[in-house]
């Protein structure tokens, strides 16, 4: 799955910034995703001609395999949540990406009309391949699972692998509220969510430890509202052969096992079970690493 053992000539580091992923350090300065989220293309380009090959790798322990991850937030979310799991993931020497989709996290003040789950999938799928990414293992969670299919549809040929991580996987037409129909608290024209101070409840409910949950209460922001009631455009995914992984957490009210299954024994996935709620990379990073790292 696109692994390479480290040579002499990669020069990585990782970014301090913790959605990042592994970013190369140009002329001493950081190219940060919070003034250009997938906008590193021209430095990176010419590091590739410098000292890399086409496709990009990490660097790792020699002898070990190096796999590309693509990490997809859920609603309400932004790549922020994926920060200690990633951690754990590019520690083993993989390559990790956690970007926040479009309208999401630090990049609220983009929220607009018109901003669909097959937009964000759209900028997912341009991202691999400017980047030059491929054989990627795609996992999404919450909402991020229907990002996660329509990216694959987009980018067949980049995608090794899928993983639907306590997700929502929609079949073609259907929408966030046939499944999910508790309200939201807060609706607007552009965007809908939960009031901030009831997270800190909410994540204890589900399993986040306790010095996680004040850390993460205060980066829930709204998601866009195309995601939630407009229905899903995949004419091809659920017809199409898919290596999936299906990881269903028994304490999460939603999406619930029978929509998880459902998804499951369409695609013929591989089914795990963690004994969490609905934020698995918080609660049960370690358990759902390894899940995710052998399929």
């Amino acid at each position: 799955m696109g692994s390479r053992n480290k040579s002499a000539s990669d020069e990585t580091i990782k970014s301090p910034h913790g959605i990042a992923g592994l970013v190369p350090a140009i002329h001493g300065c950081w190219l940060s995703h919070r003034r250009y989220p997938f906008r590193a293309h021209r430095h990176r380009a010419i590091l590739r001609r410098s000292v890399l090959p086409p496709k990009i790798v990490a660097g790792n322990r020699e002898g070990d395999t190096v796999t590309t991850f693509m990490l997809i937030h859920g609603a309400f979310q932004g790549g922020w949540i994926w920060k200690p799991f990633a951690t754990r993931l590019r520690a083993a020497g993989h390559l990790v990406f956690a970007p926040s989709l479009d309208g999401c996290g630090e990049r609220q003040t983009q929220l607009r009309p018109g901003i669909t789950n097959e937009t964000q999938a759209e900028e997912l799928a341009a991202f691999l391949h400017y980047e030059d990414l491929n054989d990627v293992v795609v996992v999404g969670t919450s909402s991020g699972g229907m990002v996660a299919a329509k990216l694959a549809e987009l980018a067949r040929d980049r995608i090794e692998r899928l993983v639907f991580a306590d997700a929502l996987a929609l079949f073609d037409g259907e929408k966030i509220r046939d499944i999910v129909t508790r309200p939201s608290p807060v609706l607007t024209d552009i965007a809908t969510g939960p009031k901030n101070e009831a997270m800190p409840a909410r994540l204890r409910e589900n399993g986040v430890p306790e010095e996680l949950v004040d850390w993460a209460a205060e980066r829930f922001t709204l998601h866009p509202i195309g995601v939630f009631y407009e229905g899903v455009v995949l004419p091809r995914f659920w017809n199409q052969t898919w290596d999936a992984t299906v990881v269903f957490c028994r304490r999460a009210e939603n999406p619930g096992v029978a929509h998880q299954r459902r998804c499951a024994d369409k695609l013929n996935a591989r089914w795990h079970e963690l004994d969490t709620g609905h934020y698995p990379m918080l609660s049960m990073p370690d358990a759902l690493m390894k899940i995710v790292v052998e399929g």
